[in-house]
């Protein structure tokens, strides 16, 4: 019996592989892997999304590039992937938002626009004629609730996240996340926080490239941080991953002592005068 290639799987959004793959929405996941690194952390009063834009030339008018997206009053959404397909799902979330307010004469909440969104997401891998989305969206906000934060899929799929990452850097910065996160973090801290994980993501980060909103727990609006707030927090976490490597150093520098003054110690034991 002649084996069927796995590429003979990959050229329809509606055929499972004998895996039970489709080979289409992990290209599309593959696309958001290869795309800018976004970050999301929730805190006691409120929850804070950065990105890095990645600004590849000096001609480029940094004002254009747009990975941090408003929905609402108090929604925003972070994305990574093919930022012209988070365009499309942007428009659609501003205009369920808006749905939701004439509808029930209420703001909607995250979740139920997360779902929304995942709910268009998944109705592409499920039909032909049409492509899955390349994009994950971090889709964070306040609600009636409290501070919410959503990671969506290129399949649809949906997870809350106390602290999540997306795009090239997201191994390193979950591991980094792991370790320092905490729900008592204040909005400074959760911001300082942010810009360490896209320094260790990044070779250099620059404040131009950087991206940041908050939203707060007694506010509920979207406010995008200034140019000066987030340089003073980038030359803050420089500071303070100096310190770090310097640090380290100098336990290194102690272990290296320690080790020749135990191989001294041992040869004095075995050759004793």
């Amino acid at each position: 019996m002649q084996m069927v290639p796995a590429s003979a799987y990959d050229r329809a959004i509606t055929v499972f592989s004998p895996e039970g793959r489709l080979y289409q929405v992990e290209y599309a996941r593959e696309a958001v892997r290869r795309g800018t690194t976004a970050i999301g952390i929730k805190c006691k009063n409120g929850v804070v999304l950065a990105v890095d834009r990645r600004i590849t030339s000096n001609l480029i008018e940094i004002s254009s590039i747009e990975k941090i997206f408003q929905i609402d009053d108090h929604i925003a959404a972070a994305t990574s992937g093919l930022v012209a397909d988070a365009r499309v799902l942007v428009d659609r979330a501003r205009i369920e938002a808006q749905i939701n307010r004439v509808t029930y004469g209420e703001p909607i909440t995250v979740e139920a626009l997360a779902k929304k969104i995942c709910d268009i997401k998944q109705a592409y891998t499920q039909h032909g004629g049409a492509r899955p989305f390349g994009v994950a969206l971090l889709i964070a906000g306040i609600d009636r609730h409290s501070a919410r934060l959503f990671e969506t899929d290129p399949s649809g799929a949906l997870i809350e996240y106390k602290a999540t990452a997306i795009g090239s850097g997201r191994p390193i910065a979950m591991e980094i996340l792991e370790k320092k996160y905490n729900e008592n973090l204040t909005i400074e801290e959760a911001m300082e926080l942010a810009i360490y994980v896209l320094s260790k993501t990044t070779e250099e980060l620059k404040p131009e490239n950087v991206d940041m909103v908050v939203i707060k727990d007694d506010e509920k609006m979207v406010e995008r941080i200034p140019y000066e707030k987030i340089k003073e927090l980038v030359d803050t976490v420089k500071e303070k991953i100096k310190q770090e490597k310097e640090k380290e150093k100098q336990e290194e520098e102690n272990k290296e002592e320690n080790g020749d003054n135990t191989e001294e110690n041992n040869e004095k034991e075995e050759n004793p005068q």
